[in-house]
């Protein structure tokens, strides 16, 4: 009887937890989505960014927000300094540039408005056409992305 009660607390635990937003990588935006055609969020952060760490840790806690992200984008969670392998996006291959003890991926680069010194957290969310939707630099509260969200999906 012990070992049952240890078995379902185990199985109903995670439903109490916090829910995850479900990432993934450049590499899954490569191959067609024909059938699941959604648009991309891409959260570029970097470790040593306490305001990348608590806003990510803020938008989890959202229930609502975890599960528009979830059903209907794709995501990926991309550490702007310690990604070094190359990535494919949009037809173009990106390297990581190496300055010292450090460096930064050029996608960052790219993708930010700002060449010299991109802004943490950088969000940049595509249509299913693979064009910029929003492009924010900064925090972005929960409430805040919801409604950009559901003004990306109802254009």
């Amino acid at each position: 009887m012990k070992s049952l009660t240890i078995f379902l607390f185990l199985m109903l635990v995670p439903s109490f937890c916090l829910s995850q937003i479900k990432t993934g990588t450049f590499s899954d935006l490569e191959v067609p989505q024909k059938e699941n055609s959604k648009p991309v969020i891409i959260h570029i952060y970097t470790s040593w960014c306490q305001v990348c760490k608590i806003e990510f840790f803020e938008l989890n806690k959202d229930k609502d927000l975890v599960k528009l992200i979830n059903e209907n984008f794709h995501f990926i969670n991309f550490e702007a300094e310690k990604m070094k392998e190359p990535i494919r996006f949009q037809g173009e291959e990106f390297n990581y540039v190496s300055n010292g003890n450090s460096g930064i991926h050029e996608l960052v680069l790219a993708l930010s408005k700002n060449k010299s010194q991109p802004v943490y957290p950088l969000w940049i969310i595509l249509d299913v056409n693979g064009n910029l939707a929003e492009y924010h630099e900064g925090l972005f509260t929960p409430e805040k992305m919801k409604k950009k969200l559901d003004e990306i999906l109802d254009f």
